[in-house]
């Protein structure tokens, strides 16, 4: 009998071991996340980072790094044959032409979206303008550039959206009255490019599980159209191709820095209140990322973190903007962030290239923002 009782608490204590010197809970998961995060987080070594990789050459690890990005966005959506433009409205404004069109996204979506032109003669320098989550899915577009030709609601919404957002000034027409074409489009789940049924946050992930068992990728969706739309508004006549950048607040901080990072059609971009690092965005201390499906590319983690891929926009400018009272992306996280960047473009001796910077301020796009964004913009792409 000894020797049993011997047996069950020997085998009890391997079991402990086993476990992580604690027995079992009756749960793996809270707040939504594993309980042996910080091990999953021990084994995230970043091997294809600049100074992680064995490539020791940039240009030949910056397409490396692309490449191992665009393999984690799964297939791409298939390009246009054509994009057969077609104006709808157009309206003139102190300064430049807005302009209502349509065109052949892809060769499955066939888009609205707004062109603003600046009065002169052309070519100018063009803005690819990426619009934010919010949570808020009825307008997309309309968030940047103030809409027209549209049904008094949806002009309410936008309005109510500029003044929340972005200091009670669309940062489209901003710029155009600046001397930037500017063109804004939606990202699918936005505005015209919404659900049927009508909009419905807790959806958004059950779209994306369904387009990866199509073998595709909802958010990488967003990513590829946004290159889409940048060789779009190259293609027009009205636009200096060489002189293409890039800007955008909250989610659209993000589709601009990815945007910088693969395309080499944009020249300079902006990206203001999105930037962290994998460690402080999910841990129990700060929490975890709640933009969810937005911005996930199955497995990239394994090889880069977040500022590892906007490096991949090195040498080009870049400007990275946060509020030192951003709840979604705590100070700490930002820093390490732009400490890792900085480490890039100076290790390529254009360290001048690259402004970032903590404000005294929240998630916003205020006025103050923008007259910093123009003055970006006015050194390196006009």
């Amino acid at each position: 009998m000894m020797k049993r009782i011997s047996l069950l608490a020997v085998t009890a204590c391997l079991a402990v071991a086993a476990w992580g010197q604690t027995p079992p809970k009756g749960y793996e998961l809270e707040r939504e996340m594993p309980v042996f995060l910080d091990q999953l987080k021990e084994e995230l070594t970043y091997p294809m980072a600049w100074g992680n990789s064995k490539v020791k050459n940039f240009g030949k690890w910056r397409k490396k790094a692309r490449n191992t990005v665009v393999e984690a966005m799964m297939a791409p959506p298939r390009r246009a044959e054509a994009y057969d433009l077609k104006l709808l409205a157009e309206e003139q404004r102190d300064g430049y032409t807005a302009r209502k069109i349509q065109f052949n996204l892809t060769a499955y979506s066939r888009v609205n979206a707004y062109l603003l032109v600046p009065d002169g003669e052309g070519p100018f320098p063009a803005v690819v303008l990426l619009h934010d989550h919010g949570g808020h899915y009825t307008i997309g577009k309309e968030k940047m550039i103030r809409p027209f030709e549209v049904p008094a609601e949806v002009l309410e919404d936008a309005d109510k959206w500029a003044a929340g957002g972005y200091g009670g000034r669309y940062v489209g027409d901003f710029l155009a009255a600046n001397g930037y074409v500017v063109i804004a489009v939606d990202a699918l789940f936005w505005g015209e490019r919404g659900r049927k049924e009508g909009p419905r946050g807790d959806k958004y992930a059950d779209n994306a599980g369904n387009f990866m068992m199509l073998g595709r990728n909802l958010s990488a969706f967003m990513n590829f159209e946004d290159m889409y739309t940048t060789d779009f508004l190259a293609s027009l006549p009205e636009v200096d191709e060489q002189r293409i950048g890039c800007m955008g607040w909250s989610m659209g901080g993000y589709r601009a820095w990815m945007l910088s990072a693969l395309s080499d059609k944009i020249a300079a971009g902006v990206s203001v209140c999105w930037m962290n690092v994998t460690d402080v965005q999910f841990s129990w201390e700060y929490g975890n990322e709640r933009g969810g499906f937005a911005n996930a590319l199955p497995g990239l983690r394994r090889y880069l973190d977040y500022p590892h891929i906007a490096s991949i926009a090195c040498p080009k400018p870049m400007f990275f903007l946060n509020g030192e009272h951003d709840k979604l992306f705590p100070p700490v996280g930002v820093r390490k962030a732009f400490d890792e960047m900085r480490r890039v473009w100076e290790s390529q001796g254009v360290d001048e290239r690259l402004r970032t910077e903590l404000w005294d301020m929240p998630h916003d796009c205020g006025l103050k923002v923008q007259e910093a964004i123009l003055d970006f913009f006015r050194k390196w792409i006009e």
